[in-house]
């Protein structure tokens, strides 16, 4: 039985990941703030991405593969990044490196592809960068780039975020002029779980497959949660439309494991 780690298993991402491939793997995970389940279950490693050194849980665990939904300081997450690398060198294991699509945020007239060349305005962008080019000189069979646009679902940081700025009564700030896709959680982890099953190699866009503006994405998510007439705020940054959108091309998914706008909302905002 393969053995997962998932570095960042307490997050959003990373815990929905741990629930999925739990009952399929050997399956452990890190979390960093103090939590009594955290705690009291064996499979989960207390891990300080500040502080500790990521050598000596790899060296103790020995996972085959290797997720990463690390969330902190940007500096040492890259350090981390560097000792995982030497880590699956060493021991011929695998690295899955979650990304975003702001590594092409530098990029606005038109959507971008798994082997486009990345580009990006914001330090954020520019720190995933980093990773994916380190990723990038090794063998194929030893790490996946897994870029993911804007994640939503019912429980998700997102929806959560639209429901408290609404009730408080406060406008959302929209974006008429870009155009994005997004993905749902349980999708993203459906996605991973094929991935991992059949060993598939390379860069991964994990987007729906088609494309919408930015506020009528969101105007429809709030419409599916009841919100009749919420107050948006309307955000001009271009006198066009710009795009931050990544679709899979080169690695497209089978038909089941790929997911429309519609089946966003419709999963977002379900009872």
């Amino acid at each position: 039985m393969k053995r997962i780690l998932i570095l960042g298993a307490s997050g959003f991402i990373g815990n929905a990941l741990y629930k999925e491939l739990c009952s399929y793997f050997d399956t452990h995970g890190t979390y960093f703030t103090e939590n009594d389940f955290f705690e009291a279950n064996h499979q989960f490693h207390h891990y300080d991405l500040e502080t500790e050194s990521i050598e000596i849980l790899l060296e103790n665990l020995r996972p085959d593969v290797i997720i990463s939904a690390l969330r902190g300081n940007f500096d040492a997450q890259i350090s981390a990044h560097f000792s995982i690398i030497n880590h699956i060198l060493k021991y011929n294991s695998k690295l899955i490196f979650i990304s975003s699509a702001n590594v092409f945020d530098g990029f606005t007239n038109f959507p971008s592809y798994e082997y486009d060349k990345t580009l990006s305005q914001s330090i954020y962008g520019r720190f995933k960068i980093k990773i994916e080019n380190a990723l990038l000189r090794l063998p194929n069979h030893q790490y996946n780039i897994v870029r993911l646009p804007m994640v939503f679902g019912k429980s998700s940081p997102r929806v959560k975020q639209l429901k408290t700025i609404i009730d408080l009564g406060e406008p959302l700030e929209v974006f008429p002029n870009v155009v994005i896709n997004a993905t749902e959680i349980l999708k993203v982890t459906q996605q991973l779980h094929y991935i991992i099953n059949r060993e598939r190699q390379g860069v991964f866009h994990l987007g729906s497959t088609d494309l919408t503006h930015q506020r009528d994405f969101i105007s429809d998510i709030c419409e599916g949660l009841g919100y009749e007439n919420p107050l948006f705020k309307n955000v001009y940054d271009s006198n066009y439309d710009r795009f931050l959108a990544v679709l899979p091309k080169d690695n497209k998914l089978p038909k089941n494991l790929q997911i429309t706008i519609s089946q966003v909302v419709e999963a977002s905002t379900k009872l």
